[in-house]
């Protein structure tokens, strides 16, 4: 295994404390199955050093009842359960936001996303053996071992989804145990969901009433109307960021990049959070005219992300390339960053541009 300096080395690296960093957009597109040294990183603190014999997770359920669980518990008392699913930054695509105007956080391109096959036991089938009921009106809140400005880390999602069959307690990314950045020795997955609510290094998680009061969950990760400000933001009027949105990107060619007359192999991917891509449009001409990709997604992965590529017969010149998906619900993305553009940068899936020269 390569060591955290070497990996670091491979990628974009937006910040040291805390680690965050994306990889190249053409090392993305490279494997529809992110190779755990290429995925990218999203932290809040500073990485937790921590030893998978004396690592414990405390889960209550309803009525007080409470278990630890150690690593052996969890891999040798549940079924093993294996989700291919694509994880993403609420704030993947910030760069083309912080274009329009001043943002907030990391200026993250189009990599802060990667797909992975996540391995561990379903999130349900531990809280069913603490007796807790499908179908209440509850919260499974987390708490890990990161501090974030004095906080443990903290996030909650509804019970429902902890419920469902694609929740994952995961201990293994691409059928290798988790690497530190990503959450060693145990995180949740929690596919089509934002991956701020897919916390990495569990100490803690409980069933109650209500979401977590946590500062990331009660304040941070919230969407805002364009005429908000960091000084008139309200997180109690802010909408809580858990489904992410229809996106595409291009990975191939990458921006500035000079490429010959002819015929260009045009490639990327496109995402919903839970719904399909039925459908992805590309422009060599900045949206005036489009040519339908070819799709590329694997059977029975509904949370993961489809692949795209065309060929464009480009002449001389400059050119914006372009690119928008479809869902099942015949949605699209909006042309420009201006149309959602929020002080927090979040959400940005507006179409994806990149300009190329085009040598003859």
């Amino acid at each position: 295994m390569s060591s955290l300096a070497e990996r670091k080395a491979r990628l974009i690296v937006h910040g040291d404390r805390p680690y965050n960093a994306e990889p190249p957009l053409g090392r993305l597109r490279a494997a529809y199955r992110t190779p755990a040294a290429d995925f990218y990183v999203r932290s809040h603190g500073d990485l937790p050093e921590l030893d998978a014999e004396s690592w414990r997770l405390t889960v209550a359920g309803e009525a007080g009842a409470a278990r630890d669980f150690s690593l052996h518990d969890l891999r040798t008392g549940f079924p093993e359960a294996t989700v291919t699913a694509t994880m993403q930054c609420a704030g993947n695509r910030r760069a083309d936001m912080r274009a329009v105007a001043p943002v907030s956080g990391d200026p993250w391109d189009a990599g802060a996303i990667g797909t992975a096959a996540w391995t561990g036991v379903r999130l349900g089938d531990v809280l069913r053996a603490l007796g807790v009921a499908e179908g209440a009106d509850r919260h499974v809140a987390f708490e890990s071992h990161d501090r974030v400005e004095g906080h443990p880390y903290g996030v909650s999602i509804p019970l429902a989804k902890a419920m469902a069959p694609e929740t994952l307690l995961a201990y293994a990314m691409n059928g290798d145990p988790l690497l530190p950045e990503h959450g060693f020795p145990i995180r949740a997955v929690v596919p089509g969901y934002a991956g701020v609510r897919s916390p990495k290094w569990l100490r803690h998680l409980a069933v109650q009433d209500h979401p977590s009061d946590n500062p990331i969950q009660a304040g941070d990760y919230k969407l805002y109307p364009p005429d908000v400000t960091a000084e008139t933001a309200d997180p109690a009027q802010g909408h809580t960021i858990e489904t992410m949105p229809l996106n595409a990107a291009i990975c191939e060619p990458p921006r500035g990049a000079v490429v010959r007359a002819g015929t260009n192999r045009i490639r990327g991917y496109a995402v919903s959070g839970d719904r399909a891509i039925v459908r992805v449009d590309v422009s060599g001409d900045g949206g005036r005219s489009w040519v339908q990709a070819a799709l590329e997604h694997e059977t029975g992965a509904p949370f993961a992300w489809t692949f795209w590529a065309v060929d464009l017969d480009l002449p001389p010149g400059e050119h914006d390339l372009a690119v928008r998906a479809w869902d099942a619900a015949g949605q699209t993305q909006p042309a420009l960053p201006d149309d959602t553009w929020n002080h927090k940068g979040y959400l940005c899936a507006c179409w994806h541009r990149v300009r190329v020269s085009v040598a003859a």
